[in-house]
This record gives structure tokens, C-alpha cells and sequence, in this order.
């Protein structure tokens, strides 16, 4: 694994092995392991969960991070991706970058001589999908489960398809029309899963999803580029909201997830983000354990 850009990327050995890595750093966080080390951290997009925890992490891994601003980068304006990519490599153990056009994390990656983590893009939220399966591990095991993710067929649904299909959860997406996952995530996907015996369907039927799932997730209904969509996607996803008459179609010990942050009112009710049943903080929490397994495996060596 040189760098961690798409969970499809990964075997099914090495996602075991993060996962587990994870659980052994949740109980035993202080590690000295990254001694030495740097990882720079660029942000295009803003961030509270993905820096505080990155930072976090290789701090308690004995390392350090440089955090880059938009402003101070400049991708592919102020200077090439290229040369960015080759002169950062000169200087840090690691690169995780934060942006918008999945293309440019592929080319960063293509030129950096250092591992590169994909923090977010448009396409692909691999740090959070992982984050998610460890905490469904967590709560409910990954043997016979139905994940229901209800929403818009973003990245958070994309990197949850090949996350789901890697460690055995059966997933449901459902999402109004026109607003699927893309073909091009689709067909990877879905060869995953035949790998590992996954079911994964996709409905635009929320009620359906929902019917007996053991976990349900949804997401923003505009992600960060999206502003101008807001409006009109406001009528076309009001029927996909995760309310209390949604939720009372799962199972009564059902877990609500959300990747944060959350527009409250709108893909989700109070009363459910709120509820007894929402993991949605350890979710959040379960980003620095995942990331600091990532961490280790990419610069460490583990």
C-alpha cells in the first residue's frame, strides 16, 4: 500500500488489517511509532473532523503535521500539482490532501515519491467509509447486516459501496432519481462485492431501504460546491429525510449514522440525531483510531 487514495484500491487483507490496527490504537492511543516523522496536510475544501483528527492522530503517533491553506498552495495556479507534489515529497514522510477535483489527487499521487492519503474529494471519501464499517463493527458486528444509506449518491455513498463490499456488509442505496452513484464507481463496486458475497442495491425507494435495516446513514443533500443546488434539491430529496416515521421501519436496535456535519431539519430530524439509537459522535471519534491505523501502515511500516 503506497498510498491511500480508494478503499477499491485496497485487498481484503489489508482493510482487516486497518480495522484491527484501529481497535488496537483505540485502546492503546499513545504510540511513538511516527517519531520524527511530518505529514503535511492541504486543505481546498474546509475541514473540522478530517484536520483535528489527522492532527490529532500523528501527534499521539510521536510525529507532527504542517497544515497548508488554500491560499497558501494554490494547486495548479500558483504553481503545478506536479511540482507541488515532487517538492513536498522533499520535505515530509506524507502528504493528505483535501480538495475537489478527484483528478488532481491522482496527479499529486502520480508525482509525489511520498505516500499521499485522500482526506476528501469529490468523487471518493475513503477515511470516512472506513471510520463508518469500524464503527458498525463496533456496534453491531459485520455478519447479516443491512446497511440502508439514504441520500444523495455522493462520495461518502461511493467510498461506503467499496467499504461495505470489502469487509461483508450488505448495503441499500436509495436515492431520488437521477442523483445514483456514478457508473464508473457502480461497476467496481459491485465486482467487490460478487468477491465477498455483498449484496449491494440501488433503490429510490427510501421506505424500502429502510424496511428491517440494521443500520441507517444518510448524508447532506448539497455537498461543498453544490450551494447553488440547494433550493432545488430541497424539493427532491424531502421524501429521503430520516425522520422518526422513516427510522420506525428498521429494527428497533438500529443505528442512525451521518459523516457530519449535519443540516438538522433536513436529511435528518432532532428526535433521531438525538436519539438513543444515533452513533453519529462515535462515528466522528472512530475517524481518529481509523486514520491513525492508516497513519501507521503508510509511514510506519506496520
Amino acid at each position: 500500500m503506497k498510498d491511500f487514495i480508494s478503499i477499491h484500491d485496497l485487498s481484503i487483507p489489508e482493510v482487516k488489517k486497518i480495522l484491527d490496527l484501529a481497535a488496537d490504537l483505540k485502546k492503546n492511543p499513545i504510540q511513538n511509532w511516527l517519531h520524527g516523522k511530518s505529514l503535511a496536510l492541504i486543505f481546498e475544501k474546509p475541514s473540522t473532523r478530517t484536520r483535528v483528527s489527522f492532527e490529532a492522530g500523528m501527534f499521539q503517533l510521536g510525529g507532527t503535521t504542517i497544515h497548508l491553506s488554500p491560499n497558501a498552495v494554490q494547486l495548479g495556479v500558483r504553481e503545478s500539482i506536479a511540482d507541488v507534489a515532487r517538492t513536498l515529497s522533499r520535505y515530509v514522510e506524507g502528504v493528505m490532501l483535501r480538495t475537489f477535483d478527484h483528478n488532481d489527487l491522482l496527479e499529486f499521487a502520480k508525482f509525489a515519491t511520498v505516500p499521499v492519503i485522500n482526506g476528501l474529494s469529490d468523487l471518493l471519501h475513503p477515511c470516512q467509509a472506513l471510520a463508518d464499517v469500524f464503527t458498525i463493527k463496533e456496534k453491531k458486528g459485520l455478519k447479516n447486516i443491512k446497511v440502508a444509506y439514504i441520500g444523495d449518491g455522493n462520495n461518502v455513498c461511493h467510498s461506503l459501496m467499496f467499504a461495505c463490499a470489502k469487509v461483508g456488509l450488505n448495503l441499500t442505496i436509495a436515492t431520488p432519481k437521477g442523483f445514483e452513484p456514478q457508473a464508473k464507481i457502480v461497476k467496481p463496486a459491485f465486482e467487490d462485492a460478487q468477491q465477498t458475497g455483498v449484496e449491494i442495491d440501488i433503490l429510490n425507494d427510501p421506505v424500502m431501504a429502510a424496511s428491517g435495516a440494521d443500520v441507517i446513514y444518510t448524508d447532506v443533500w448539497a455537498s461543498m460546491g453544490q450551494e447553488k443546488e440547494v433550493k432545488s434539491r430541497k424539493s427532491k430529496f424531502k421524501s429521503f429525510q430520516i425522520n422518526q416515521q422513516l427510522v420506525k421501519l428498521a429494527k428497533p436496535d438500529y443505528i442512525f449514522m451521518h459523516c457530519l456535519p449535519a443540516h438538522r431539519g433536513l436529511e435528518v430530524t432532532d428526535e433521531v440525531i438525538d436519539s438513543k439509537n444515533s452513533a453519529v459522535f462515535d462515528q466522528a471519534e472512530n475517524r481518529l483510531h481509523v486514520q491513525k491505523a492508516i497513519l501507521a501502515m503508510l509511514l510506519g511500516g506496520k
